[in-house]
């Protein structure tokens, strides 16, 4: 997909869903990494991620696409743009827009495991934690560490 592509199936969206016209730019970020878009303020411009766009399905798309169209609008229109507002939220669930941008790799998984002394709990980590300062949760006894996976 180009950017004259998404220009144009932004501008779709907007009409059919919005029912209002998009007349700012859409296009492609190669540096978004954690977000599937976002809107420039000062320009109110639209920013995609092209990695969502091209590992999502077509549902995913268009509710990233609703989404970014949700902040557009309700800012032209001097509402509560934001994702705290109740404008915001009505309306992404009014046209059916995603919330969050779903997670393109599975989580690493934790590389160590550390154990209460006392109850047993595990704690699994990515990083390494200092067994003199902390303490379990529950219980208060001493962990350690029983597994280490990698590094």
């Amino acid at each position: 997909m180009t950017n004259q592509d998404l220009q144009a199936l932004v501008a779709a969206v907007s009409t059919e869903w919005f029912h209002r016209p998009f007349t700012n730019r859409a296009s492609f970020n190669n540096r978004l990494r954690t977000t599937g878009g976002r809107m420039l303020l000062a320009t109110e411009n639209l920013e995609f991620n092209p990695k969502v766009f091209e590992a999502g399905d077509e549902a995913v798309r268009l509710g990233i696409i609703k989404h970014e169209l949700c902040h557009y609008h309700l800012h032209q229109l001097h509402r509560g743009f934001r994702h705290r507002d109740a404008d915001f939220r009505a309306l992404l669930q009014q046209v059916g827009g995603l919330r969050f941008t779903p997670q393109l790799t599975p989580p690493a998984p934790p590389r160590y495991l550390y154990v209460c002394t006392g109850c047993g709990t595990p704690y699994p980590r990515k990083r390494r934690i200092d067994l003199r300062r902390l303490r379990c949760g529950k219980c208060g006894q001493r962990l350690r560490l029983v597994a280490t996976n990698g590094k």
